[in-house]
C-alpha cells in the first residue's frame, strides 16, 4: 500500500472517531444542541418572595497567649495584621529570631508599633515562646 493511501485511510479514521468522540459528548449530555459552544449556565430557580437566609454567628476561638508582662501588646499590635495565633503557631524559635521577626514586621512590613512596645512584644515572645522557655 502506497504512503498516500495510508495518509488517506488514517485520516478518514481519525476523522470518523473524532466525530464518534463528539456524538457520544452530545449524547452524554454534557452539550445541549441549542447552546452548543457556549458555556452558559442555567439559572437557579428564583427563591419566593417568603425565602429567608441567614448565616449564624461565627465560632471565634481565642488565642491562649500566655499571661505576663507584654501579653496586651501582643494581642493589640500584633493582631492588626494577623492573628496572634500564629505565635503559638510557631514552633519554639530562639530570641534572636523572635527579636528578628518583630523588627521585620515594623521595618518591612511597616506595622506601626511604637518603639517601647515593640520592645515589650520582644521580651514578652523571648521569655514565653523560645526553646528553653516555651510551656508545654
Amino acid at each position: 500500500m502506497s504512503s498516500s493511501k495510508r495518509f488517506a485511510l488514517s485520516s478518514v479514521l481519525c476523522a470518523f472517531l473524532a466525530s464518534t468522540a463528539l456524538y457520544a459528548e452530545f449524547d452524554a449530555g454534557f452539550y445541549a444542541p441549542e447552546r452548543a459552544g457556549s458555556i452558559r449556565q442555567t439559572l437557579p430557580h428564583a427563591a419566593g418572595s417568603a425565602a429567608s437566609y441567614e448565616v449564624g454567628a461565627y465560632p471565634l476561638y481565642p488565642v491562649n497567649l500566655s499571661p505576663g508582662d507584654g501579653q496586651s501588646e501582643v494581642a493589640s499590635y500584633c493582631n492588626t495584621c494577623h492573628s496572634p495565633r500564629y505565635i503559638t503557631m510557631q514552633p519554639p524559635l530562639p530570641a534572636d529570631v523572635w527579636a528578628a521577626e518583630v523588627n521585620k514586621m515594623v521595618k518591612s512590613h511597616g506595622a506601626s508599633i511604637p518603639d517601647d512596645a515593640t520592645q515589650k512584644i520582644i521580651q514578652y515572645l523571648q521569655f514565653h515562646y523560645t526553646p528553653e522557655t516555651r510551656k508545654k
